[in-house]
């Protein structure tokens, strides 16, 4: 994807430990939306017949299964930073799509790593002769310790979005894969659920996807009818509200009625992809006067899609643990121009929240977002302060809750996540 709607390529930590490398598959968010400079509008109408589930109490964090290798981030981390406490539902990523199934990711993080005592939920080493070990079993401990917390495995990503036009062709024997996947007798009482991250049904990612406006819905009506209504189907998807963007090229109105919610991804909007800038938050609430492009924030995402009938209850309002920045820039407000990324420590022009805060330490915010200037660096990122801010636009809205990319990048003491409410 080129231009105005290029999104991020999300971080991956490509380890080599023991077996098979860490393959990263990425959660994109991607530029987005219409209504033009609009400032926060009311609630639509619910669609005709939609049953609210309990509106603004989700809190839906993803964690990667390549995050145990270079990242040094376990579920174990997620239960001592207190993150644990305030999550509703953990989003794992990623499973691959290949020959239009659902497929196992990483084997080795997944469910083959042993874990020692130490580095263990509950303090109890893995044995070698144990059925199931990895991230699956240390997921199945965290659920010991927190009975309500429910695990949603998540498959595609930006990496592995190019399978889906593949399974489209075939949802039913998609669905059926995919159910005998997450069922599978090793790891059922894992899982309480599936998501879909198809990055982008009938439009472009990291491939070109030409399945037509009504493949997604089929896919998903598919999962529906094979997993049923006590599994939990959800699905991260475009935040481009834009006229004639990626929302306009699905009937992602007429899929809702087989989801329990969606996460568009209101986040990298702007980020150093435009290599010379201008330097813009990549997760904007709101336009502001000067913004690269009107229409590219979340609330002209969410008003797009609840004007499209989309029950609020039935989306998420998505936030970065993380910045986006350029090097090379003399200005200290929003709309500078760059030289080029700035270096971060996984991939240059992005960085997690947990070193920002620190490395490069907010100066203002702009939009409801925070922006740093520390040398030639400018970066973008949430902080308490303004998560703080969204929540009360969540809950203005009337929305279901809020989701993350993702865990790792939150201080040790979990400074972001508490911040949601």
């Amino acid at each position: 994807m080129t231009g105005l709607h290029r999104p991020r390529a999300r971080l991956r930590a490509l380890a080599a430990t023991f077996c098979t490398a860490a393959l990263g598959a990425a959660l994109l968010g991607v530029a987005g939306t219409s209504s033009a400079g609009a400032a926060p509008t009311a609630s639509a109408p619910a669609a005709a017949g939609a049953t609210p589930t309990a509106a603004g109490d989700k809190v839906v964090g993803y964690f990667t299964n390549w995050g145990v290798y270079q990242r040094d981030y376990h579920v174990k981390n997620i239960e001592t930073s207190g993150s644990a406490d305030k999550l509703t539902h953990i989003n794992y990523a990623f499973g691959n799509v290949q020959g239009g199934k659902c497929t196992i990711g990483d084997s080795y993080a997944d469910y083959e790593k042993a874990y020692t005592a130490d580095q263990s939920v509950d303090g109890v080493a893995d044995t070698w002769d144990q059925e199931l070990r990895g991230n699956f079993n240390q997921l199945r401990k965290l659920k010991k310790l927190h009975p309500d917390l429910k695990v949603i495995w998540s498959f595609g990503g930006w990496s592995w979005s190019g399978g889906f036009a593949e399974a489209a062709k075939n949802p039913a024997a998609f669905a059926e894969s995919c159910h005998s996947l997450v069922e599978d007798p090793r790891w059922a009482d894992v899982f309480d659920g599936i998501d879909i991250d198809w990055e982008y049904p009938n439009a472009c990612g990291l491939t070109c996807d030409t399945s037509g406006r009504d493949a997604y819905g089929d896919l998903l009506s598919a999962l529906r009818s094979k997993f049923g209504t006590d599994s939990l189907i959800t699905s991260a998807i475009t935040a481009d509200g834009s006229d004639g963007g990626k929302i306009d090229a699905v009937d992602y109105a007429g899929a809702a009625q087989y989801l329990d919610w969606y996460n568009p991804m209101t986040y990298d909007f702007f980020g150093a992809f435009a290599a010379q800038g201008p330097t813009a938050p990549h997760s904007p609430l709101t336009s502001y006067p000067g913004i690269p492009t009107e229409g590219f924030n979340s609330d002209a995402a969410i008003s797009k899609l609840k004007g499209l009938g989309i029950p609020a209850e039935k989306l998420l309002l998505g936030i970065g643990f993380y910045g986006r920045g350029w090097t090379g820039v003399t200005q200290s407000e929003p709309g500078g121009t760059a030289t080029g990324a700035a270096p971060g420590t996984y991939e240059a022009g992005i960085e997690d929240y947990k070193v920002l805060k620190d490395s490069c330490p907010a100066t203002g915010t702009v939009a409801g977002t925070a922006y740093a200037h520390c040398g030639t660096d400018w970066w973008s990122y949430d902080t308490p302060a303004t998560i703080t801010t969204k929540m009360d636009y969540k809950n203005q809205q009337g929305l279901g809750g809020t989701f993350f990319w993702e865990l790792s990048g939150d201080t040790a003491n979990g400074e972001l996540i508490k911040a949601i409410n």
